[in-house]
């Protein structure tokens, strides 16, 4: 028999600044609840199982069926999704906690602008020339379709810089996430123009060089991108740039 109440232990921080404290709830059971519907019920009735009414939990969710990545969080020590984490399946007290790799904003919701500043310095995107029709683009082969479609799925969620070792708070490390895009627009006919860009920028400080094989990425990535044959090849290409640079420049 399933449990009638949902145990909630969360970890809450009222602004960036503020110290961290837990506060626990307990919710009704609802068959194929999840942690958002859970959220959503403590957000109705904030009320703490010691019966003291306290502000709403706060926490970042979109789509809701794993497609936007924005309700990461860690849940019972592991970094996922809150959408697909269904109560059915995972322990209670169910322990709600924010990312650690990112500056909190307030209880569970993080800014993970740094993960966009990478995509930015990286230029993870295909330049178009003006918006009219210039007829039909390159013919990729069906294998270079299916490999840059895994890579596509990248919802820039932030697990795999959660799980990272190399990567913290107080370091450049641009982590797999970055690497994988990288890895994704020099794959396409057009993209490819930038490609020895994208290099020199993951070349630097933070940036493949960095990476110490962990493998942590690629075990809790949620889309399941080969991250690490990402890195692999970021790395191949990195090192015939290195020898392109001494030789030609």
């Amino acid at each position: 028999m399933p449990p009638k109440i949902i145990q909630l232990k969360i970890k809450r921080q009222d602004n960036p600044k503020a110290k961290p404290y837990w506060q626990e709830f307990v919710v009704p059971y609802k068959p194929l609840s999840n942690v958002i519907s859970c959220l959503q019920d403590i957000q109705k009735n904030p009320v703490t199982q010691s019966k003291s009414t306290v502000n709403p939990v706060t926490w970042d969710s979109n789509c809701l069926e794993e497609v936007c990545g924005s309700c990461t969080m860690v849940i019972n020590g592991r970094v996922r999704q809150a959408c697909t984490a269904l109560i059915d399946n995972i322990e209670q007290p169910v322990v709600l906690e924010p990312m650690s790799k990112f500056p909190v904003v307030r209880d569970l919701q993080v800014d993970r602008t740094r993960m966009f500043r990478a995509l930015k310095k990286v230029k993870a995107w295909v330049d178009i020339d003006g918006s009219h029709d210039i007829g039909e683009g390159p013919i990729m082969p069906d294998s270079v379709r299916a490999t840059r479609y895994t890579l596509s799925e990248c919802m820039t969620c932030g697990c795999c810089l959660e799980a990272c070792p190399q990567y913290t708070k107080e370091n450049d490390f641009l982590g797999a996430a970055t690497f994988s895009q990288v890895r994704l627009f020099n794959m396409h006919p057009t993209g490819a123009m930038e490609k020895e860009e994208r290099l020199e920028a993951v070349m630097g400080k933070g940036g493949i060089a960095d990476c110490g094989n962990a493998q942590a990425c690629v075990e809790v990535c949620p889309k399941n991108i080969p991250l690490t044959d990402s890195i692999a090849e970021i790395g191949r290409d990195t090192s015939l740039q290195l020898l392109k640079n001494l030789l030609m420049k």
